[in-house]
């Protein structure tokens, strides 16, 4: 893994975990990729959701807070976004130039959309991704279950990539080893 990669941890927030399908057991897991990030030295970026008044994303609601198994260190970037792009109107983008970062780990929530928006945009400006694939999750769907679409995109993003960036799909047991 490069030297210049960093753990971006999308949208683990108290509501969607307390709901997403293997809540719990998706969070012990980033948890541990979290720790084993942080023991490397490798920078944590953390993405947060943010909706509209009275909504289960309203900044400042306790739903909205980053779930506190995985509170943010001082030193880690909180990005505030309003869209499942993680890169549309955020400061992401000059955070990991910042830090010189050309590869993203990617874990969080939700797999359908800020997930699957995040990891392809990643790709379209130049960056390397590595998602977890045991460490991302979402919903029951009307058309298919939660653990389906989670099968679903960690097959489809495998395989996407352009001819200098691509997308590995890996169980977080192998990443930062």
């Amino acid at each position: 893994m490069s030297k210049n990669t960093a753990l971006l941890i999308v949208d683990v927030q108290t509501f969607l975990i307390e709901h997403a399908y293997q809540g719990n057991v998706i969070i012990e897991r980033i948890e541990k990729l979290l720790t084993r990030a942080r023991d490397l030295q490798i920078p944590v970026l953390y993405i947060q959701h943010c909706g509209r008044e009275g909504g289960p994303f309203e900044i400042g609601t306790t739903t909205w807070q980053i779930h506190p198994a995985i509170t943010p260190k001082e030193e880690e970037p909180v990005i505030h976004k309003f869209a499942c792009d993680s890169f549309l109107d955020t400061t992401l983008r000059d955070e990991l130039e910042s830090r010189e970062i050309n590869h993203l780990v990617i874990v969080g929530l939700q797999t359908e959309y800020c997930i699957d928006t995040t990891s392809r945009r990643a790709i379209s400006l130049g960056y390397d991704v590595t998602l977890a694939n045991d460490c991302h999750s979402t919903f029951d769907g009307t058309v298919l279950k939660a653990e389906q679409i989670i099968a679903h995109h960690n097959a489809l993003l495998s395989i996407f990539g352009t001819g200098n960036n691509r997308i590995t799909v890996t169980s977080s047991d192998t990443i930062f080893i």
